[in-house]
């Protein structure tokens, strides 16, 4: 475990390098907008792998947590000045209200089991798109809106290492987390809810704090995401949102927090991708159903994911070399 654990830290450290450095080899704009988009959904996958990979929680509303960050930002720096002060209060605010929201969701709907939870959190999400849409004065409904950043975040090279920072540090910040002893009660309940409780546990104290936490995760990747866009419309609160999440955790590996960042990789790729294919060759103008074909063979042949099903193939190996010399000694 160790070995594994090393290497997996020596690919971070080899990973974290190449694209701190691509910046400075490769002047691709449109390149750079592409990675900034997959690490400000590494940021939401991995929120969403918190709940999904370490606590065993499906939920089909995440998104209502990202589109709270996303109309934080762009309704502060609308209606404000757009500096970098009016900024982090719309982080703030966006946190505070992802966090209230959050609290009171889990409060709700987390001692429901199983799909009835899923099915609530689709509610709440839907009543949150409900809201977009007819609150026209304050989120001009449909439409959308644009509006100005702030001038550090203008330039795309510095919002590149802005978003890359902002992954990294979330990435370590949820490692951290996850092997802490709060975190090991969230993978107890995972495995089997009920011993958690019998040994004592508040399961559902531990289940509101991960979604707490992953609510304002989400919320970070909503602000980020707008700011990116510079627009913002009630397309943040759909069920896309959430399912791109889902696809992103299931892809690179349920419980494995680099595993959601290569599925974010990997989701975001296909999207550019085929929606450049569908420009050239129009048999792929429904890309949707090529996508939906890969991602159901993903889940055939590799239910681990990437990052588990290479897991699981180094620990086959080193078991196949611990039973080596206990069968030479046998044979001695």
């Amino acid at each position: 475990m160790k070995i594994l654990q090393s290497r997996s830290n020596m690919f971070m450290g080899i990973a974290l390098l190449i694209l701190v450095l691509f910046p400075l080899f490769n002047d691709s704009r449109s390149m750079m907008i592409l990675l900034t988009q997959i690490f400000i959904f590494g940021i939401f996958a991995m929120s969403y792998d918190l709940l999904l990979g370490y606590t065993g929680i499906v939920s089909f509303g995440h998104a209502m947590f990202f589109g709270i960050g996303a109309y934080s930002t762009g309704i502060f720096l609308d209606r404000m000045e757009p500096t970098m002060m009016w900024f982090f209060i719309s982080l703030l605010a966006g946190f505070a209200v992802a966090g209230i929201v959050s609290y009171i969701v889990g409060l709700l709907t987390l001692r429901l089991k199983s799909h009835f939870y899923a099915m609530l959190t689709l509610a709440f999400a839907g009543l949150f798109l409900v809201l977009a849409e007819k609150w026209r004065t304050l989120t001009f409904g449909n439409d959308g809106f644009t509006f100005r950043t702030p001038d550090f975040m203008k330039d795309r090279m510095t919002f590149y290492f802005a978003c890359l920072a902002v992954m990294a540090a979330v990435y370590f910040i949820l490692k951290r987390f996850t092997q802490s002893p709060a975190g090991s009660v969230l993978q107890a309940i995972r495995e089997n809810e009920q011993r958690a409780e019998s040994l004592g546990f508040h399961v559902l104290h531990y289940k509101i704090i991960a979604s707490v936490i992953a609510g304002v995760l989400a919320s970070l990747a909503g602000s980020l995401y707008a700011i990116s866009l510079r627009f913002v419309n009630t397309s943040v609160f759909t069920m896309d949102i959430t399912l791109d999440a889902l696809l992103m955790t299931i892809i690179g590996g349920v419980g494995t927090l680099i595993g959601a960042i290569i599925g974010a990789g990997l989701i975001e790729f296909a999207h550019h991708w085929l929606t450049e294919l569908a420009g050239t060759y129009p048999i792929f103008e429904r890309w949707i159903i090529f996508f939906g074909i890969l991602y159901i063979l993903a889940v055939m042949f590799f239910p681990a994911g990437i990052v588990g099903s290479l897991r699981k193939i180094g620990s086959k190996k080193k078991t196949v070399k611990k039973q080596r010399p206990e069968e030479k000694k046998i044979a001695g």
